[in-house]
Order: structure tokens, then C-alpha cells, then sequence
């Protein structure tokens, strides 16, 4: 047992069972090598998506700006985790949003949705099986419709009101599966 003592001169025990390991370079110059690619795919990407910034994203920014209920963001599966966190930074910063997840919204509570609000859905793909049902009721609503898609061309893009090109070449993930990038 090897002892140790913090700043303020306070042993520290380092047992057998710490979960400290012997350093391999080869396998740390690797993770390093592997973590440095994934921030230059992640950079590459956001300038990407940085160069489409038009009109468009004013028009989103104005709309939201000028909503006179609240923001309501949907999105599925690891878009639905980034609308989550999106509604809860912007309910944070004073802007009225909320997260509502595309079944439940299918299953009746679509009623939260009023004429007065703003909806953003998140989708890379805008086909989502569990968005598409939603749209014509929204439109019946008179909501504005605002999409943050990697697909321009979808059911999605073509039904919103407001759409943000978000695609990028590719994903950070080495699979090209994991939404990391866009």
C-alpha cells in the first residue's frame, strides 16, 4: 500500500483495488489520436453548418422572437435529447419552451399545443415515422413550424414553415452511426 497525502497534507490510501492502471502509450497515444480527430470532425461539421447560415436562420430567430405563447421542441431518440436540453437552456434564458415527446404529443397531448406557439423539431433525417403524423394537425393549428434537419428534401422540410439545413458529411462516430456531429 503506497501513501500519499493531499494539499492539505491528508493521507491518501492507494490500494491494490484503485482503479489507477499502469499507462500504455501506445493505447494513450491512440485515445488522444482518436479524441483529436473527433474534434476535428466535430469543427469540420460546424463549419459546415455554419456556412448555410441565411436568411432562413434570421427568420427562425424572428419568429421565435415574436411568439407570443411558447416554444414547443420536438425530436426522437438522440434529436429528442438535444430538443430536451435546447427547451430547457431556452426556458432558462426567459424564453417560455418546453420538450414534448412525439408519441406522447400523438397520444393526446397535442391539446398542450396552442395557435400561439412556435414549434421546432429536430430530426437529421425529417422522416421520422413518430413526426410525420404530427404535422397535419399542427398545420390545422396554425402553428409555425420552424425544422432543424439534415435533409432538406424531406416530408419534414416540406411541411415546415421555416427550415435549417443542419447536414453534415458525416458523423464524428467512426460507424457513422452516432448523431455527434450534426
Amino acid at each position: 500500500m503506497k501513501k500519499m497525502t493531499d494539499k492539505k497534507s491528508n493521507p491518501i490510501e492507494i490500494t491494490s483495488k484503485s482503479r489507477l492502471r499502469p499507462v500504455d502509450t501506445d493505447a494513450a497515444k491512440q485515445d488522444i489520436d482518436i479524441a483529436r480527430a473527433v474534434f476535428r470532425d466535430e469543427i469540420e461539421g460546424l463549419k459546415q453548418v455554419g456556412a448555410r447560415v441565411d436568411d432562413h436562420f434570421h427568420d427562425a430567430v424572428d419568429t421565435i422572437y415574436r411568439c407570443r405563447g411558447r416554444l414547443i421542441i420536438f425530436g426522437v431518440g438522440k434529436s429528442g435529447l438535444i430538443a430536451k436540453k435546447i427547451a430547457a437552456t431556452l426556458t432558462s434564458t426567459g424564453t417560455p419552451s418546453f420538450y414534448l415527446h412525439p408519441v406522447e404529443a400523438a397520444h393526446g397531448d397535442l391539446g398542450l399545443v396552442t395557435a400561439d406557439d412556435v414549434v421546432v423539431f429536430l430530426s437529421k433525417s425529417g422522416m421520422s415515422d413518430e413526426l410525420r403524423p404530427l404535422l397535419p394537425s399542427l398545420r390545422r393549428l396554425g402553428v409555425t413550424i420552424i425544422a432543424m434537419t439534415g435533409n432538406t428534401k424531406s416530408y419534414l422540410a416540406e411541411h415546415s414553415d421555416i427550415v435549417l439545413d443542419t447536414q453534415v458529411d458525416h458523423e464524428a462516430c467512426a460507424l457513422d452511426l452516432a448523431p455527434t456531429t450534426s
